[in-house]
């Protein structure tokens, strides 16, 4: 069981009167939501307070990247958000594998191939690639949900299509984690 305040670490980094604090806790909430639902109904052997504390913590480092339209006013690049992320828990001494899952959960994971062709602006000798199972849960579950607009879920279709834009890679490795998670269907 994790004993790292996930909440604390919120109220550490996010002001409550920012619109992205209540941005980032609605979206989390929904990913942790749909983990737990999977987590249970696959009876994973994971710690329902794990599952939580690393869906909650899984976008961190959104404040510190340039993405106005969710209160996010930094200068770095939204892509980076989760290695800021990762890097904002280890300076806080959270657990490794809470800062593993935030590093980890963009799109259904990248390799350094697909990293280096596009020129992404991520920090280099990191893996962007979701190992564990609770890595590829949050990953998979915040696949279903957004931080703009209405954050409903979003149906199996409108994901795939989403994940279509990264590449035939990212596309398989979603379909990878449809296989082991199950089909999610709209809210």
């Amino acid at each position: 069981m994790n004993v790292f305040d996930w909440k604390q670490e919120i109220n550490n980094h996010y002001p409550a009167d920012r619109k992205v604090r209540g941005i980032l806790i609605a979206h989390s909430r929904s990913v942790a939501t749909l983990a737990l639902e999977i987590a249970h109904r696959l009876e994973l052997p994971l710690d329902d307070d794990d599952i939580v504390a690393a869906a909650m913590l899984h976008d961190l480092g959104i404040i510190a990247t340039d993405a106005p339209g969710i209160d996010c006013h930094g200068s770095a690049p939204y892509l980076c958000h989760g290695a800021i992320g990762a890097d904002m828990l280890r300076a806080d001494g959270a657990p490794e594998f809470l800062a593993r899952v935030a590093e980890r959960h963009t799109g259904a994971g990248l390799t350094a191939e697909e990293i280096a062709g596009a020129g992404m602006p991520l920090p280099e000798g990191r893996c962007y690639m979701p190992e564990t199972v609770l890595e590829r849960l949050v990953c998979y579950a915040d696949c279903f949900y957004s931080k703009s607009r209405d954050m409903s879920r979003r149906s199996m279709e409108r994901v795939e299509t989403s994940m279509s834009r990264f590449g035939p890679g990212v596309l398989e490795r979603f379909k990878e984690l449809v296989r082991e998670f199950g089909e999610v269907g709209a809210e």
